[in-house]
């Protein structure tokens, strides 16, 4: 864990200190007031013993049982509030934590947490959780310690020696027993993060089960699994370890205080320096005390839990974003303008991974196809086109105006309905869905799953085909309606006329007349590279041609060998 993480874990846990502000107090109060109480119940039966049991006074019982009434009540309805605040503040809090980390790691501008799928969504779920705790951990804490000292200052006032020897006894058993909290957080810290990966890893292998079943490497992801699952357990067991010998000498220190009180009271007693009610009183306060000691010890520990749990959630909403925001299309204006004010993308020269000075204007209105001839600089010039690029990665110039959306070829699905997803991209996740369903020939899908647009979709589309992954996707891309739209080979699991249908109602679609849209199409189909008004063919890292589809498959063997089918 770095100390990066640690300072962010300690603003994380004070933050939400100060926010609860308000719901901390009123629950510190009922659970201190509660504490207090309980440490009263054995005085106040002592008291009854003395003054009207042992007096035989029924005027004195009558006031002393209405005593205990109110008493009981104040600890009862201070309990009730004091948590129903402290549960509030908990479940909040828990909220807040999740929703901050779940928008850092959706961000556009792409968080670089060097965690997987599966390890985020425990932070964003299980770690936000256990961090909220610390608002209960904290006011529980100081209520127990608020009991010691009502406890402590009662057997004070019964027997000075007494008292003094808790108030001595019980601070020094709490310091020793904090001293193995730092060891605490970081075997919790170590199985939290052992926990995490295993189930990362267990997420992606359920998810490409299906592939992983067509290859045949079952035995070997299992062997994987079980692998991540054995280091959990070791992970668990170590800080299983510690946490049992801490439990367990808090509550043996307990133990030993109400074996002490009780044995010095009974002496007391016999010696003639109590009363019978003193000596009832002693040993009920000596029963309470080992409870707030074992609390104490419940609550450091979850303490130690929730500090491990907002070091890694820090490791999320603290890490740097690898994009600004006019990278991931936030709506800043680029820091250099193009030299063509209207132009959606402009690169100048731009050198990335295999692309060595490449040159491409992408203006409005206009369907640019462009074929790669070599599929690295396909997935080059994607990755540039979507933003997850930072500009210390590459040079030249490179402008991409906001608004852009750029869809990919490996689709992602979303666990939900056709329709669902399809929506995704609309804003208000509202609107009429039509015509970019009979665009990308998805209308069809809708037509042969059963539920049409109501069909359950699994997480990442994998009840679907390929070719209605994919038609999905693009319909998805369509209904959102981008200034700008860049495609990745979006027809390549289709059938010929399948291909056909989707060229031509992709260019009906983005291109009538008078629309401003642009859309760029990385392909190599004949069918979408024949609707586009220029076609740019990349060879080496730059672009080599540029012309018509009729006319690049009339003059250039490269272009012809590459499109043509």
């Amino acid at each position: 864990m770095s100390e990066r993480q640690s300072a962010g874990g300690r603003r994380i846990m004070r933050r939400a200190l100060v926010r609860n502000r308000g719901r901390l107090a009123a629950g510190i109060v009922g659970t201190s007031l509660h504490q207090a109480a309980e440490a009263l119940v054995p005085v106040a039966i002592g008291v009854v013993i003395d003054r009207a049991v042992a007096t035989g006074d029924g005027t004195a019982l009558a006031l002393s049982l209405a005593g205990l009434a109110a008493l009981f009540t104040v600890l009862t309805l201070s309990w009730r509030y004091g948590a129903r605040s402290l549960v509030a503040a908990v479940q909040q809090e828990s909220h807040l934590l999740r929703v901050e980390a779940s928008a850092r790691a959706i961000d556009p501008r792409r968080a670089d947490t060097g965690l997987r799928s599966g390890e985020l969504l425990s932070v964003t779920t299980s770690d936000a959780d256990r961090t909220a705790r610390v608002l209960h951990f904290i006011p529980g804490a100081f209520a127990t310690v608020v009991g010691l000292a009502v406890a402590a200052v009662s057997l004070l006032r019964i027997d000075t020696a007494l008292g003094a020897g808790v108030l001595v006894a019980v601070p020094v058993l709490v310091a020793a027993v904090q001293l193995a909290g730092p060891l605490l957080t970081r075997r919790a810290t170590a199985q939290q993060a052992a926990v995490a990966r295993t189930a990362g890893l267990a997420t992606d292998l359920v998810r490409g089960l299906p592939a992983l079943r067509g290859i045949g490497a079952e035995e070997n992801a299992a062997h994987r699994y079980r692998e991540s699952s054995a280091t959990a357990l070791r992970s668990a067991l170590r800080a299983a370890l510690p946490s049992g010998l801490y439990l367990g000498a808090t509550t043996m220190g307990g133990g030993l205080l109400l074996a002490g009180v009780a044995g010095f009271a009974g002496t007391a007693a016999i010696q003639g320096r109590i009363s019978v009610g003193e000596l009832v009183a002693i040993v009920g306060l000596a029963q309470f005390l080992a409870e707030p000691v074992r609390e104490l010890g419940m609550y450091t520990m979850g303490f130690a839990v929730s500090r491990a749990s907002a070091n890694r959630l820090a490791g999320v909403v603290d890490a740097p974003f690898r994009l600004d925001a006019a990278e991931a299309g936030g709506g800043a204006e680029p820091a250099e303008a193009p030299s063509d004010p209207e132009a959606r993308v402009e690169f100048k020269g731009v050198r990335h991974a295999t692309l060595d000075g490449l040159d491409l204007v992408l203006g409005p209105g206009e369907m640019l196809g462009v074929v790669c001839l070599e599929p690295a600089d396909a997935q080059a010039l994607f990755a540039l086109l979507s933003g997850r690029v930072p500009a210390a990665e590459r040079e030249g110039r490179a402008v991409v105006r906001p608004g852009l959306l750029a869809e990919p070829h490996d689709v992602d699905l979303f666990e939900g309905t056709l329709r669902s997803n399809m929506l995704a991209g609309v804003p208000g996740g509202d609107g009429d869905i039509g015509p970019a369903l009979r665009a990308s020939a998805a209308d069809e899908v809708v037509r042969t799953v059963p539920g049409g647009l109501d069909a359950p979709v699994t997480d990442r589309g994998t009840t679907l085909s390929g070719g209605q992954r994919q038609r999905v996707g693009l319909a998805r891309a369509l209904a959102a309606d981008p200034p700008a739209l860049v495609l990745h080979d979006p027809t390549t699991a289709v059938d010929a006329v399948t291909e056909e249908n989707i060229a031509e109602g992709l260019r009906a679609l983005r291109h009538g007349p008078g629309s401003d849209r642009s859309t760029a199409v990385l392909t190599s189909s004949p069918a979408l590279l024949a609707r586009a008004d220029r076609v740019l063919v990349v060879a080496d890292g730059r672009v080599a041609a540029e012309g018509t589809h009729a006319e690049l498959a009339a003059s250039d063997a490269g272009y012809a060998r590459a499109v043509l089918r």
